[in-house]
C-alpha cells in the first residue's frame, strides 16, 4: 500500500498551497550560498504540521497546565499571604516575596536540573517534579503558615528548575525534523506567555469573585485556599499525562544512547557533568557565541527593567507613559517572535542571533536619546521585536544544533544566566540612576528631563550592540559572505536576483524517478528554461562506484557516509552553482528517498540520516518535491535478507510520512500507469507552481559573435545527464522539444542518447543496490 490514500489531501492541496505561497514570494532561498532553502510554508501550515505530531501535541497541553499553574500559584499565593498576615509591611511584601522565592531557585538549582535532564529519564524527572509541586502546594493549603508558604514556594521553584530543562531538552526528540524546532518553540512561548497567562489570571479572577457574587462574608480565606489547591491539582494532572500519555519523552537519539552507554564511568557526579556542560559551552564557537550574546542581552534587559519607571517619568508622561512603554515592548516581542522564522529562511540562525542583539542595542540607544514619547514608543517596540527574534533564535539553536546528550545542561546554563544576570542588572540599575543628578534641558522648544535612567539605557544599548557583534563573530558560519546583502534580502522579504529552483523527484522505484526526471527536464527545456538534470549519485556516479570498487564497505552506515560524501560534492560543484546562475535543477532521489531506503533497512536512525543529509548538503532543501506514489512492481527486489515487497512498502510508507509532515513542499502524484500518463500528471501538478516560481535568469551582454551552432553528429560525444545547460540553444542535446506526455526524439547533437528510457548517456552505468 502506497500513499495513494492521501494523494487527494496532499497532492492537489499542496500544489494550490504552494501556488498561493509563490504569489507572496515564498519558497525562495536567501540567495547564493545561503545554506538554507527551506520551503516558505505559511505560518498556519507550519503550526498544523508540528501539532500533527501526537506526542508534541500532548506535551503542549501539559505545558498549558503547568504554565497556568505557575501563573495561578503566583497570584493565589500572593492572595493567601494577604489573608494569613496583617499589617502594611506584610501586605506590601506579599507579591514581591512570592516572586522572589520563585526566582531564587533558578540561580541555585538550574545546574542540577540540567544534569538530571541529561543523566536520567526525562519523563521520570518531569513526573517527579510535578508530583512534588502538587504535594508542596497542597501542604501550603493544609498547614496555613506564612513561613511554610514561602519555604514551600521556594521548593516549588526548585522543582520547576528540574522540570524546565527536562522538558525543553526533550522537545526536539519528539519532532520529525530539526527545522520544526523553531515552530515548536514559537508554540511553547505563545502557550507559556500568552494563553496560559490569560487562563491563569482569568481562573484566579473567577475563583476570587465567588464570595462577592454569592454574598459569602468571611469566605475570602477559604477561597484563597481553594485557589492554591486548584494549582496543586493542575500539577497532578500534568504528572499523570506525562507518565501515561507521553512515553516518547523517555526516548533519545541513537547517538545519545550509545554515548551514555559507552561513558558511564566518565560521567561522574553532578558537579563534573555541569562542568562538562560549561566546558562545552565555552569551547564550541556556536555555543560560546550563544552564551555571550544571551549574557549581554539579559544584562541590557535587566537595565531596562530597572530604569523603566524613572525613564517614563523623564518623558513627562508618568504612569500613563510607563504603561504605554510596557505595552509597546510586549507588542514588539510578539511581532519579533512571529517574524523570526521568516527572517531565518533568508538568514542563517547563527547570523540572525547576533544581528538581532545588535539591532536591539542600537534601538535601545535611540530609546535613551528619545526627546518625545512617540519616538520612545517606536524605539521600544523595535527593542522588543529584536529581543523576540534573538530569544526565539537562541532557543532554536539550542534545540536543533546542540547534541541531545549535552542539551539539558546548555538549557540549564541559559536559565541560570537569565536569572542571575537579570536579577543583578535589575538591582544595579536603580543604584546607578541615583548617582546622576537630574537636569532639565530644552530641545527644539520642548523641555527634556535628563536623569540617571538615560545614561543607564545608553550604556545598556552600547553593551548589547558590542556583545551582539562579539556573538556574531563567534557564530558566523559564512565569513566569506557579506552580511549586508543578506540583511537587505531579509528585510525586503524577497530573494536576491540570481535564484534558481530545485525540484526533487522522489519515489521508491529507481526506474520511475529516473524516467520522470528525464521527461520533466525535457518538458522544461521545451519552454526555453535553463535546466540542469542531475541524477542520484548513489545510483550512477563514477566517484561512488570507484570508491565502492576499491574499498570493501559492508555496513549500511559506511554506505551512507560514502553516499553523503559524493552527494555533498555534487551539491557543491554542480547544483549550487546552477542555482546561483538562475538554473532550474531537476534531481531524482535527492534526499528523501535515500533516507527512506536506509531507514527501511532497520539499522540506521532516520533522525541521524536527516542530520547527515543536512550537513552534507549544507541544508539545501528542494523548493518542490514530487513524490511518485505506486504499489510495488512485479517483480521487486530488496537488499539482501529483506523481502522485496515488504521493503518497498516500508520505503513508500516512510516517504508518505515525510510528505504528510510537510505537505507545503510536496506534490504527491499517482505513479500507476504508463510513463507518459504519469508524466502528464506531474506536469499538470507543477505547471501552475512553475508559472509563479519561474527562476530569474542572468542577463549577460551578448558577445558580438554568430549564434552557437549545434556540432555535427560525428563531433558530438555522449552528453552527461547532469551537465549544466545554461545556453538554451543547446537544449537539443538532451530530449529537446518533447512534452510531458510525448516520446522523446533523439537529436543530431545527442547521438547515442537513450531518450526517456534512462539517464541520457548513462544507460550502461552500474547501479548500487540497496542504497
Amino acid at each position: 500500500m502506497g500513499v495513494g490514500g492521501i494523494q487527494e489531501g496532499i497532492g492537489v492541496t499542496s500544489a494550490a498551497d504552494q501556488l498561493g505561497d509563490a504569489q507572496t514570494g515564498s519558497a525562495e532561498s536567501g540567495g547564493p550560498g545561503s545554506g538554507s532553502r527551506r520551503s516558505e510554508a505559511s505560518t498556519s501550515h507550519r503550526i498544523r504540521s508540528v501539532l500533527s505530531i501526537r506526542a508534541f501535541r500532548r506535551l503542549w497541553g501539559v505545558t498549558y497546565l503547568c504554565s497556568m499553574g505557575d501563573w495561578l500559584s503566583m497570584l493565589a499565593l500572593s492572595g493567601l499571604v494577604g489573608k494569613l498576615t496583617e499589617g502594611y509591611q506584610w501586605q506590601t511584601f506579599a507579591f514581591s516575596g512570592v516572586v522572589f522565592t520563585q526566582l531564587l531557585p533558578g540561580v541555585l538549582f538550574a545546574p542540577v536540573g540540567g544534569v538530571l535532564a541529561d543523566r536520567f529519564d526525562r519523563r521520570k524527572v518531569m513526573v517527579t517534579a510535578d508530583l512534588l509541586r502538587c504535594a508542596l502546594l497542597l501542604s501550603i493549603a493544609l498547614v496555613g503558615s506564612v513561613q511554610w508558604l514561602f519555604a514551600a514556594n521556594f521548593l516549588v521553584g526548585c522543582c520547576a528548575m528540574l522540570w524546565i530543562p527536562a522538558k525543553e531538552s526533550g522537545v526536539p526528540n519528539l519532532l520529525r525534523r530539526s527545522d520544526q524546532v523553531e515552530t515548536a518553540n514559537q508554540l511553547g512561548l505563545v502557550m507559556t506567555y500568552g494563553i496560559s497567562v490569560v487562563s491563569g489570571a482569568g481562573l484566579y479572577s473567577l475563583v476570587s469573585s465567588i464570595p462577592g457574587a454569592l454574598n459569602l462574608k468571611g469566605a475570602e480565606f477559604s477561597i484563597a485556599i481553594i485557589a492554591v489547591m486548584i494549582t496543586g491539582l493542575l500539577y497532578l494532572a500534568s504528572a499523570i499525562l506525562v507518565a501515561t500519555r507521553i512515553p516518547e519523552l523517555s526516548g533519545r537519539p541513537a547517538v545519545s544512547r550509545q554515548r551514555r552507554a559507552k561513558e558511564p564511568a566518565e560521567r561522574g557526579g553532578f558537579a563534573r557533568m555541569f562542568r562538562e556542560g560549561l566546558r562545552f559551552a565555552g569551547s564550541t564557537p556556536l555555543t560560546r557565541g550563544l552564551v555571550i550574546g544571551m549574557a549581554g542581552a539579559f544584562a541590557a534587559g535587566g537595565a531596562v527593567v530597572g530604569a523603566a519607571r524613572p525613564y517614563a517619568f523623564s518623558l513627562l508622561g508618568g504612569d500613563t507613559a510607563f504603561s504605554m512603554l510596557f505595552v509597546a515592548v510586549f507588542v514588539g516581542l510578539a511581532v519579533g517572535m512571529a517574524t523570526a522564522p521568516r527572517l531565518a529562511r533568508r538568514l542563517t540562525h547563527s547570523r540572525l542571533f547576533g544581528t538581532a542583539i545588535v539591532a536591539a542595542g542600537l534601538a535601545l540607544v535611540v530609546v535613551a536619546l528619545a526627546p518625545h514619547l512617540w519616538v520612545a514608543l517606536v524605539a521600544v517596540a523595535l527593542v522588543g521585536a529584536s529581543a523576540g527574534v534573538a530569544f526565539l533564535t537562541g532557543l532554536t539553536i539550542i534545540g536543533s544544533q546542540v547534541e541531545d546528550a549535552i542539551r539539558g545542561r546548555i538549557v540549564a546554563v541559559q536559565q541560570s544566566l537569565m536569572k542571575i544576570v537579570l536579577a543583578a542588572a535589575t538591582a544595579l540599575a536603580p543604584t546607578l540612576i541615583t548617582l546622576v543628578q537630574v537636569r532639565t534641558i530644552t530641545v527644539f522648544g520642548h523641555q527634556m528631563i535628563i536623569d540617571g535612567s538615560r545614561p543607564v539605557l545608553l550604556g545598556a544599548g552600547v553593551l548589547a550592540a558590542v556583545v551582539g557583534v562579539v556573538a556574531y563573530r563567534q557564530m558566523d558560519d559564512r565569513r566569506t559572505e557579506p552580511i549586508l546583502s543578506d540583511l537587505l534580502a531579509a528585510i525586503r522579504g524577497r530573494p536576491r536576483p540570481s535564484n534558481g529552483l530545485l525540484i526533487a523527484i522522489e519515489g521508491a522505484t529507481p526506474a520511475d524517478t529516473n524516467a520522470q526526471a528525464n521527461r520533466l527536464a525535457a518538458a522544461l527545456r521545451a519552454e526555453d528554461r535553463p535546466v540542469l538534470l542531475a541524477h542520484d549519485p548513489e545510483l550512477n556516479d563514477i566517484q561512488l562506484n570507484s570508491v565502492l570498487a576499491t574499498v570493501p564497505l559492508i555496513s549500511p552506515r559506511s554506505h551512507a557516509l560514502v553516499a553523503a560524501a559524493v552527494r555533498a560534492d555534487m551539491v557543491e560543484q554542480r547544483i549550487r552553482p546552477a542555482l546561483d546562475a538562475g538554473t532550474l535543477v531537476v534531481m531524482e532521489r535527492y534526499l528523501d528517498t535515500p533516507t527512506a531506503h536506509f531507514s527501511a533497512q532497520g539499522s540506521l536512525d532516520q533522525a541521524e540520516l536527516e542530520g547527515l543529509a543536512d550537513w552534507a548538503t549544507g541544508r539545501l532543501r528542494p523548493d518542490i518535491t514530487v513524490l511518485l506514489d505506486r504499489a510495488a512492481p512485479d517483480p521487486v527486489t530488496g537488499p539482501a535478507g529483506l523481502d522485496g515487497v515488504r521493503y518497498h512498502w516500508q520505503v513508500q510508507r516512510l516517504l508518505s510520512e515525510m510528505a504528510a509532515a510537510d505537505p507545503e513542499r510536496y506534490v504527491v502524484v499517482d505513479a500507476e500507469g504508463t510513463d507518459e500518463e504519469v508524466a502528464a500528471r506531474v506536469w499538470a501538478a507543477l505547471t501552475p507552481i512553475l508559472t509563479q516560481r519561474r527562476p530569474r535568469r542572468p542577463q549577460p551582454t551578448p558577445p558580438p559573435t554568430p549564434p552557437l551552432q549545434s556540432p555535427p553528429p560525428d563531433e558530438a560525444g555522449p552528453v552527461l545527464a547532469d551537465t549544466v545547460l545554461t545556453d538554451t540553444a543547446r537544449t537539443d542535446t538532451a530530449l529537446a522539444g518533447t512534452g510531458p506526455g510525448e516520446p522523446a526524439e533523439p537529436s543530431a547533437g545527442a547521438a547515442g542518447s537513450s531518450g526517456t528510457a534512462g539517464p541520457t548517456g548513462s544507460s550502461g552505468t552500474a547501479r548500487v543496490e540497496g542504497v
